[in-house]
């Protein structure tokens, strides 16, 4: 099979997978006659291909997949005029402190945010495929230790954590959310729900005295753990 051929392969596999491709996966399109690295090769040129159109071909953390440009979703939008889920402020804050701070417990959230985090904020995040527990932190009680999922990377279009959004200073401050860059990772989760007023829940706890969390939960991605997503270096 020619170079050519390879790639309409491919370009229809792609563009009728309902998920993301795997290299492993578009490799059994081939009976494995193809290697990875020629794979890539034909990938890397199909970006080339499409690009200035309307679709473009991505890596992200699951594999690969065609999607719509972003200058693209006002127009899609159209289509389908229905409002999206709004999430909180809080929830958006809890999200982002995870994603930037994970493996964390949820009294690691509540030392950043101030507040009592409302079960519920969890369970919603964890129903949308962003969040999942990895694991228990070996102390009194042994609470859960949650991270950010391949969905979560997914849905913002990334193919790594290493493509968040930077944080503002090489450090995360303890007691404040400051250096978190939350309107970022917002804004790039508009196309999966809107961030509602940000107004802390009802029920959520008044703000209580912040205290140091473990060392071993203080480093950005100090820990790795099994999303499938590489761990980033220590600032």
């Amino acid at each position: 099979m020619n170079t050519t051929d390879a790639k309409r392969v491919l370009e229809t596999a792609l563009i009728c997978a309902s998920q993301p491709l795997t290299v492993r996966e578009m490799g059994a399109l081939f009976d494995e006659a193809v290697s990875a690295d020629t794979l890539k090769m034909l990938l890397a040129e199909l970006q080339k291909e499409w690009t200035g159109r309307g679709v473009e071909l991505v890596s992200v953390a699951s594999g690969w997949r065609f999607q719509s440009r972003p200058e693209m979703r006002p127009f899609l939008d159209r289509l389908h005029p229905e409002k999206p889920p709004k999430y909180s402020r809080a929830a958006m804050e809890t999200l982002a402190i995870i994603a930037y701070r994970q493996p964390v417990t949820r009294g690691d959230m509540e030392d950043i945010r101030g507040v009592t985090i409302n079960s519920l904020i969890l369970k919603q995040l964890e129903d949308r495929g962003w969040i999942e527990v990895i694991g228990h932190r070996e102390t009194v009680g042994r609470p859960a230790l949650f991270a950010t999922t391949r969905q979560f990377l997914d849905d913002l279009g990334l193919a790594s954590l290493n493509q968040l959004p930077p944080l503002e200073a090489s450090e995360v401050q303890e007691s404040a959310l400051g250096t978190l860059d939350f309107e970022s990772l917002s804004q790039r989760l508009q196309g999966e729900g809107e961030v509602a007023d940000a107004t802390e829940p009802a029920n959520e706890a008044p703000p209580v005295q912040a205290t140091p969390a473990d060392d071993a939960t203080l480093t950005l991605f100090d820990e790795s753990h099994d999303n499938g997503t590489p761990t980033p270096p220590q600032p």
